[in-house]
Parts: structure tokens; C-alpha cells; sequence
């Protein structure tokens, strides 16, 4: 009898350890989701010959062998449990094998029943499995998650792309088919665009949360490439309100709010890394394609028509990739009603949330005007037309390692950390470099064009964030399911600052005489306004004591 209890509980034991190993590789910060002692436990093979694995669980004080599985059974769990709830999928297996197996445990010997030993490549995946602090599970990974990833990529090359695109077509237009329009007059076409590019996440977000991202996709991207074609025909005012900013303006909204929220379905720990690698694509896409319509404007290119046509080639297999890749994880939530497409007080009740919808209502004052104006300034200070249109490439350039390293370093040191110190980059490049640039009229054209290029670099890394890390720090104020509905809240408030930031931009412009220094300072100071706001954001989670400079938020 004294021999049989301690085999029971070197067995006991046993699986108490080997469970520890197979959450091992999940960060001691993460909120993984823990296997209960009480739970079973999938005992991998002891040794390199041993070439099958246990299922146990442990009751009362014995050890209750789970029984005998085939592998395609216990593969079918595993696969359950990629993208889908883990912990239902363990508990389930667990259920069905304690109904199989004897519910009695010998007082003299007990004999272990073994299955087929699980392929690595699947248990690895679930030892990514992750659990936030409201309960939702993450796979963490996966061909499928990496997938959808880089379908987000794509999908903000054609959407964000076009966005930040804004500076070429600006400069473009107020030379050419507006030149006889104001500045700020001229601002409302891409201020519109910018406006419902936003504000339409509203609708699109519930839809998304109840129907996927399949539909949104298709038909948003159709919409893209359906304005780059119409573009090529614009020739007045009013056409290019309707085609670029309605036209344009929905499609980029279709299809840049689910590239964004798909990501947030397959990673927890590492969102912010692989939110920023998905967002990298419309800093990739803002480097592309200006340097593409500086080479077809230019006096020995194609001119304005083909240019278009060009663009919506090159968006075109780009779109496919979106189309087929970007999917979500979580089944349809509910259909939508009235209720889940207006606007819920309520969210707002979380002071947390009210904060950080308001520091990105600053920030997204400031950061569409140095994407709508900067290449009309470099061209009002005397640099080359060449030269001034590469520099907004220069500008995506320095964002495309914006939009990926801060999401990085936010899986480190906190999201609302990173997103506080990429803020007070901006403002400080603004005012360190850009103002400067403007104000140093006897110096060297060189000179101001170092300032200028240094400027490009710092602010677009800086503002990058803006667009990757605040979909990161909304998703971490609510559950997976809700994640749509939150971030399209937050960004419909925030579409008004799209909206009016820019044709104020251009009034500044005109009350200063023609000069930037006005936009300049609003610029910096939007920035400014923001990292305030985001550090009493996380002191409103953290206190705003000692803790609000040291911790992890």
C-alpha cells in the first residue's frame, strides 16, 4: 500500500512538473493562461527514443490515466486550439477522455495508457498561446496568424499608401488643374478625405466585429483602384472632392480599419510588434509611390492621367493579397443593429479611454499637415522640384522604421510608455529642425536643407507610431470582441481633428503671408498637447505616484 501512494504521487509530481515545462516559454509578464492543477496535462516524451506522450489529470490525491487517443483525434485538439478559445478546447479534450477512461484508481499498481506523441510543430504553438487580463486567448503565431499579417501589410500599402501620399498630390494640384485655388481651399480635399477615411470606422468597426473583414476588404479595395482610374479624368474642383476625398476616402476606411483590427484577433503579447509590421506597409507605400509620380510628372514622364493608371496597377495585385489574407479569428459576435453602429456613451465613462481619445485628437492635428504641406514648403524655400518631392519619401521613409521599432519596444517597456516617448520625438523635431528650417532665410540653401532632411527622418519616425502604437494602447482598454467597436469610437471623434487640421493649416498659411512658421507651431504643438494627455492617461491605471515614470503601462 505504502508503495502504490508514492508511485501515485511520483506521478502526481511528475505531471506537476512537466506541466510547468509546456508553459515555459510564455514571458513571466504575460497574463497566459494558466493550466489548473486539477486540469490535464499533456506529458511530452521523456527522452529522445520515447516516442509517445501521456494524457493525464490529476484528482483528489491520485493520478487518473486519461487513456488511449489515435493521433488524428489528438491532432484535431491540437489544431483546436490554434486560433480558436484554448482553454475551451483543453477543457473539452479533458471532459471527453475522463469519460473514456476508469474513474478508479488501483491501491497496488497502476498501468499507464499512452497516445501517439503530438507533432512538434503544433505543441509548439500552443505553448504560444496567450490570455490577456479580461480572459481572450492568443495564438501568438502560427502560418495563419503570420498570414494575416502580411495580408495587413498589403492591405495598408493600397490604403495608408494613398495617405500618405497626400504632400504629392498637394503640391501637385496647386500648380497644375487648382492653381488658381487658395491653400486652405485646396485643403479640404484632402482634409475630407482624411475625415472619412476616419470617421467611417464607426459603421465599419461593429461591421467587422460581426461579420469579418471579407466583405469591407473586397469592396474597399475595388474602390481604391476605381479612384486612382477616375483620378486620371479629374480635372475641376469638384471632381476631385467627389472621386478622391468621398471616393477615396471610404474605400481607404474599408480597408484600413480591418487591416488594423485583424491583427489585433491573433497577438497579445507581441500586437505591437506585428500591429507595426502590418502598418509598416503605408510608410512603404508613402516612399513608393511619390517617388513613382515625381518620375511620371517630371518633363520626360507619361503626365497626370497615366500616372493614375499606373498607381492603380501597381495597387492591384496588392489588393488581391488583401482580399485572400486578411481574416479574423473570433466567430461573428452579433448582427448589427442601431444600438452597435452609433456612437456609446458609455465607452467614454472609462476616463482612461476619454484621455487617449483626446491625445490622439491632438496628435492627429498635427500629423496630417507636414504630410499635406511639407513638400509646398520645401518647394516655397527654393529646394528643387526634384529634390522636393523625394523628401516626403524620405519623411515615409524615417516612419516605416517608426511604425515597426516603437511597436517593438512597446512589447517591452509599455505601450502607453512608447507611445508618450514617440510623441515628444515629434514635438521636438518640429521645433528643433522644421521651425528653423523656415525661419533661417539668410542662411545657405544647404543648410536648411540638411534641417529639412533631418526633420524628415526624426518626425517620421516619431509620428509613425501614431499610426501603429494607438490602435495597440485602444485594444489594451477592452476585450478582443469589443476591439472594433472601441478603436472605430476613438477614431470618429478623432476624424473631426483629420477634418479641420489641415484646411487650418492652410488658413495659417495665408494669414502668415505665405510663410509656414504659423503651421510649424500648431504642428509642434499638437504634439505637445498629447504627451501630456497619454501621461495622465496611464497615471489613471497606474496612479501618479512614483509608479506612473516606472511602470510597465
Amino acid at each position: 500500500m505504502t508503495t502504490s501512494n508514492s508511485q501515485i504521487a511520483h506521478q502526481k509530481g511528475q505531471s506537476l512538473a512537466e506541466k510547468n515545462v509546456s508553459v515555459a516559454n510564455i514571458p513571466a509578464s504575460s497574463t497566459a493562461a494558466p493550466l489548473a492543477p486539477a486540469g490535464p496535462v499533456l506529458e511530452p516524451p521523456r527522452n529522445g527514443t520515447d516516442s509517445q506522450a501521456t494524457l493525464t489529470t490529476n484528482v483528489g490525491n491520485g493520478t487518473h490515466n486519461l487513456g488511449n487517443t489515435t493521433e488524428k483525434n489528438n491532432v484535431e485538439w491540437i489544431k483546436s486550439a490554434q486560433g480558436q478559445d484554448y482553454d475551451e478546447a483543453y477543457n473539452e479534450k479533458a471532459a471527453t477522455e475522463l469519460n473514456r477512461s476508469s474513474t478508479s484508481v488501483s491501491s497496488s499498481s497502476s498501468s499507464t495508457l499512452t497516445q501517439p506523441q503530438v507533432p512538434a510543430d503544433l505543441e509548439n504553438s500552443i505553448s504560444r498561446v496567450s490570455t490577456d487580463p479580461l480572459g481572450n486567448t492568443y495564438p501568438e503565431g502560427g502560418r495563419q496568424a503570420y498570414l494575416v499579417v502580411f495580408g495587413s501589410f498589403c492591405g495598408c500599402v493600397i490604403s495608408l499608401g494613398l495617405m500618405n501620399t497626400l504632400s504629392t498630390y498637394s503640391a501637385y494640384l496647386t500648380t497644375h488643374q487648382l492653381a488658381g485655388q487658395s491653400e486652405s481651399t485646396i485643403g479640404w480635399i484632402f482634409g475630407i478625405y482624411a475625415f472619412l477615411s476616419f470617421f467611417l470606422g464607426l459603421q465599419i468597426g461593429p461591421f467587422f466585429d460581426s461579420y469579418g473583414p471579407r466583405l469591407l476588404v473586397a469592396i474597399g479595395s475595388t474602390l481604391i483602384i476605381l479612384t486612382y482610374i477616375i483620378l486620371s479624368w479629374c480635372t475641376r474642383y469638384w471632381h476631385f472632392i467627389v472621386v478622391f476625398s468621398i471616393l477615396g476616402g471610404t474605400g481607404t476606411s474599408m480597408v484600413f480599419t480591418p487591416s488594423i483590427a485583424a491583427v489585433g484577433h491573433w497577438f497579445y503579447l507581441r500586437r505591437g510588434t506585428f500591429t507595426g509590421i502590418a502598418c509598416v506597409g503605408g510608410s512603404l507605400g508613402g516612399v513608393i509611390f511619390p517617388l513613382v509620380l515625381q518620375r511620371l510628372f517630371g518633363t520626360s514622364g507619361i503626365g497626370w492621367p497615366w500616372s493614375q493608371r499606373i498607381l492603380a496597377l501597381i495597387n492591384l495585385p496588392l489588393a488581391i493579397c488583401a482580399n485572400v489574407f486578411i481574416r479574423s479569428r473570433l466567430p461573428p459576435r452579433q448582427p448589427i443593429t442601431k444600438e452597435n453602429i452609433l456612437p456609446d456613451p458609455r465607452i467614454f465613462k472609462d476616463p482612461t479611454f476619454a484621455l487617449v481619445t483626446a491625445a490622439v485628437f491632438s496628435l492627429e492635428w498635427g500629423l496630417f499637415v507636414p504630410i499635406s504641406y511639407f513638400t509646398s514648403f520645401a518647394l516655397s524655400i527654393g529646394v528643387d522640384q526634384k529634390l522636393s518631392y523625394q523628401l516626403i519619401a524620405v519623411f515615409n521613409a524615417g516612419s516605416c522604421f517608426g511604425r515597426w521599432l516603437p511597436g517593438l519596444i512597446a512589447d517591452r517597456i509599455g505601450r502607453f510608455n512608447a507611445m508618450a516617448l514617440t510623441t515628444v520625438i515629434c514635438w521636438i523635431g518640429a521645433f528643433a529642425f522644421w521651425l528653423p528650417s523656415e525661419q533661417l532665410v539668410s542662411s545657405s540653401e544647404s543648410a536648411r536643407l540638411a534641417l529639412l532632411i533631418v526633420f524628415a527622418i526624426v518626425f517620421g519616425f516619431g509620428s509613425g507610431a501614431g499610426i501603429s502604437l494607438v490602435p495597440v494602447c485602444v485594444g489594451q482598454l477592452c476585450r478582443t470582441e469589443q476591439y472594433g467597436r472601441y478603436y472605430a469610437t476613438c477614431y470618429t471623434i478623432v476624424s473631426f481633428a483629420t477634418l479641420t487640421g489641415i484646411p487650418i493649416a492652410g488658413s495659417l498659411i495665408t494669414a502668415a503671408g505665405g510663410r509656414y512658421w504659423g503651421l510649424i507651431v500648431f504642428t509642434g504643438l499638437g504634439y505637445a498637447v498629447a504627451t501630456v494627455i497619454f501621461v495622465f492617461a496611464k497615471g489613471t491605471k497606474t496612479g501618479f505616484g512614483r509608479q506612473l515614470w516606472t511602470e510597465k503601462f
